[in-house]
């Protein structure tokens, strides 16, 4: 990997997460990796985190819902250092849960602007700076909900189906121009902090192997940067060998 290369992450939580494990496997790969996240702390800590086992990392704290974050977040990564953006990855989503007649409207809107509507602002400034180059790699992240909705995931799969939506179309205008846009399917808990920590009776049940592996969709991402024109791959299904589907 060249030393000039560049990746943004967006939606960075915790280290042992999917956004921190993404960060840590593209510096690893040689990219200087921009951490962005809405919580200035952890998008730091994690950035220092990567420096200090010599990669290169810069934390953008950013609100993927707000159109002036994610311009001057693409912006900060263009003009920070040598070289150009070669790969984003759209990982900001919240699985929140809640049934129709009980929900108050700004909270589907909520979930949306998250799910959704950042999904399409990072899209579009992804793009926008990789078609004067002819290439480039765009990837999303997708959940059960992208396929279909549960009695209580209303708001949740609306958003997801909407990001589903957004990169299959992407992937139809700006293939053809040399960007590679792809879609991952994350069906199941993944083994981070979030479950592990957060809901370790969860967790426990669920068993050994049982929630995705964080070193493994790291390795999934990684691969579908690194396919060539010929064979692209548009959408993956991940899931654990003990998921019913």
């Amino acid at each position: 990997m060249s030393d000039t290369a560049k990746a943004i992450v967006v939606g960075v939580g915790p280290e042992a997460g999917l956004g921190g494990a993404l960060c840590t496997r593209l510096a690893r790969e040689g990219f200087h990796v921009f951490v962005a996240g809405r919580t200035p702390e952890k998008v730091e800590r994690l950035a220092l985190s990567i420096r200090n086992a010599g990669g290169r990392a810069t934390a953008v704290a950013t609100d993927t819902t707000k159109e002036k974050d994610v311009i001057a977040l693409f912006d900060r990564a263009e003009t920070d250092g040598k070289g150009s953006l070669d790969l984003v990855i759209y990982n900001a989503g919240n699985a929140a849960m809640g049934e129709l007649h009980d929900m108050q409207a700004s909270f589907f809107e909520d979930v949306w602007r998250v799910g959704c509507l950042g999904g399409f602002l990072v899209g579009r400034e992804a793009v926008r700076r990789m078609l004067p180059r002819g290439r480039g790699t765009v990837v999303f992240t997708g959940a059960t909900a992208s396929l279909r909705g549960k009695a209580t995931t209303t708001a949740f799969a609306a958003a997801k189906a909407g990001l589903r939506s957004l990169a299959q179309s992407m992937a139809r205008a700006y293939g053809p121009k040399g960007i590679h846009v792809a879609h991952v399917i994350v069906d199941g808990g993944i083994a981070g902090d979030k479950i592990i920590q957060g809901i370790p009776q969860f967790a426990q049940a669920m068993g050994e192997d049982g929630l995705v592996s964080l070193t493994g969709l790291a390795d999934a991402y990684w691969y579908l940067h690194n396919q060539p024109k010929a064979a692209w791959t548009h959408e993956l299904d991940l899931r654990t060998f003990k998921e019913s589907f």
